[in-house]
């Protein structure tokens, strides 16, 4: 009977059920809506909203994430190995490769 209920045949439907139906018993606890102004607007503290777009790109998103990507992978690496001089030798690159992540 579990390997059944276990199927995802099985489990999505019963998942969705009860999704749809807590979607439901949120909505009748939710009580009725009021529209209003400040509900839609775009909340800054009080503040007016700016007037240009901040969009500085991807670099300095892709710049951190490289960051972390290589020193958690590093440290992966270096935790899995055996220690020997190669371990130091990879931990020196490993330290340089994010010296030069970091002063760019």
């Amino acid at each position: 009977m579990t390997q059944i209920l276990f199927s995802p045949l099985v489990a999505f439907p019963i998942f969705l059920a009860l999704a749809g139906g807590l979607s439901l018993i949120g909505k009748a606890l939710a009580g009725p809506t009021k529209t209003d102004p400040a509900k839609s607007s775009i909340y800054s503290s009080g503040e007016a909203s700016p007037t240009r777009t901040a969009a500085p790109g991807y670099r300095p998103f892709l710049v951190a994430a490289l960051f972390f990507a290589v020193l958690h992978l590093g440290v992966l690496v270096l935790a899995t190995g055996a220690a020997s001089p190669i371990a130091i030798v990879f931990l020196l690159g490993l330290m340089l490769a994010l010296l030069a992540l970091i002063l760019g």
